[in-house]
Formats: structure tokens, C-alpha cells, sequence
């Protein structure tokens, strides 16, 4: 069944630096309308409900399942998605350390160890676990990815 027009919203965001403005359903969630709407397809879709991590973005500096939200509940927010990144130097350090296989899951996995790297000044290798256990790999052991995470830490420090 086809949406009605009144269920149709302006939602206004700003993603990766820039303004956007978008007609979607009210019940649209932030997942889909980055991706089908905005084109922005990095943050990938995987179990719906918050658990793998696949469609992690980062919202006013913290990590979040983007297929948990409502579009209208971000407007107001600094978001940023790996596009967003633009090759950063975790980007890089991922390919360095092979911390990826099929990739499916390495934007969420960089997106979460981004915010990691924004927020949290000491770190150590249980904090690092904790950050990354919202996120899950099927593919790959997760000893490459926290040792890309490791480098950029001493690469940060110095």
C-alpha cells in the first residue's frame, strides 16, 4: 500500500558538513533515508534492530544505529557518515592492518572506532572491546580490526 501524502514530512539535516533537505514518510528511519534518499549508501543495512553495527554513523560525536532512528528524530544534529571520513587516517590503517575481509561491516566497525579516537582519551585494550562489541564481523576475527585501532592510537599519541 502506497504512503498517503500526509504522512509526508520536510526533514532537514546536516550530514558530513552539508545541508539537506528531504520529503519522506514521518516513519522513515535515518538508515533509509541516507541511503535511499541522500545516496549516502556507506552505512549498510543488517539486522534491523540495532545489533550489528553495519549502519553505525556518528551523531553529534557519538555512535549510533542509524537503522534505530527516525530521519526526523536527527534534524538538529551533526551527523557525519563514512563518506564523511574522506580517507581518514583510520580508513587507511584498516587496509594497512587487513582488518576487513568482506567489508560489508568495516564503515560501522571505523565509524565506531572514529568516535572512539574522538572520545576517549586514555585507551586500552579493554576499552577498545567495549566500544567494538556493539558492532559484529562474520567474516574476520576481530584481532585486525583492534589492532588497527592499537596503530591509530600510538599514531594519534605520537
Amino acid at each position: 500500500m502506497a504512503e498517503s501524502r500526509q504522512n509526508l514530512v520536510i526533514v532537514k539535516l546536516r550530514i558530513n558538513e552539508e545541508n539537506h533537505s528531504v520529503v519522506i514518510p514521518s516513519s522513515k528511519t535515518l538508515l533509509a533515508t541516507l541511503r535511499e534518499d541522500l545516496y549516502l549508501t556507506g552505512a549498510k543495512p543488517g539486522c534491523f534492530n540495532g545489533d550489528c553495527g553495519a549502519c553505525t554513523i556518528i551523531m553529534e560525536g557519538m555512535p549510533m544505529k542509524s537503522c534505530l532512528m527516525l530521519a526526523v528524530e536527527a534534524q538538529g544534529n551533526e551527523i557525519i557518515t563514512i563518506e564523511g571520513l574522506n580517507n581518514s587516517p583510520l580508513q587507511q590503517i584498516f587496509i594497512e592492518e587487513f582488518a576487513f575481509q568482506c567489508g560489508y561491516c568495516t564503515p560501522g566497525f571505523i565509524m565506531n572506532g572514529h568516535a572512539l579516537l574522538l572520545n576517549e582519551a586514555n585507551l586500552n585494550k579493554e576499552k577498545i572491546k567495549e566500544w567494538l562489541e556493539s558492532n559484529i564481523c562474520r567474516c574476520t576475527s576481530y584481532e585486525e580490526i583492534e589492532k588497527a585501532i592499537l596503530k591509530a592510537i600510538a599514531n594519534r599519541n605520537g
